[in-house]
């Protein structure tokens, strides 16, 4: 109608689509920074005896043994705010439905996606999940910890 300066209903349905994700971003980019309170320390355990110390005879791996501690450690600070709950199309880890194809693609495009960010038809993936202190090695073992967990 001429004269009138209300929006096309597509228009605001883009600009809030729009709105809404600047938001997203934004919430991600201030609940991933890092500080608060200071780790808790445990103190150091007492000396082991000769008997504690002398390994089993049958002693197998522990999945702690194996474990990717960095990734573990950057996915409960960062990672989790999105993929623990599925914000925004964020694959759970443990969901091989939603994992598999993305898995099958091969760990550069997933590196890739987590390093640069990624907007896809499934949902959003912020740049080093809303945190640009993360290291490239620190994201990598983040996206490794997750797939290991959705194999």
């Amino acid at each position: 109608m001429p004269g009138n300066d209300q929006p096309e209903p597509n228009d605001m349905s883009k600009l809030t689509l729009s709105l809404s994700s600047l938001v997203l971003v934004a919430l991600l980019g201030a609940c991933s920074k890092t500080g608060g309170p200071a780790p808790e320390t445990t103190p150091a355990p007492a000396p082991a005896t000769v008997a504690e110390t002398a390994p089993a005879a049958s002693a197998a791996p522990t999945p702690a043994a194996n474990e990717n501690g960095l990734g573990k450690s950057v996915f409960g600070k960062v990672c989790s705010m999105c993929h623990a709950a599925g914000v925004a199309g964020a694959p759970k880890p443990g969901d091989h439905d939603d994992w598999g194809p993305r898995i099958a693609q091969g760990n550069d495009v997933l590196y890739k996606h987590a390093l640069g960010g990624f907007n896809g038809s499934k949902g959003s993936m912020p740049a080093r999940g809303g945190n640009p202190g993360l290291k490239d090695e620190e994201v990598r073992a983040a996206v490794d910890y997750m797939v290991s967990l959705s194999r």
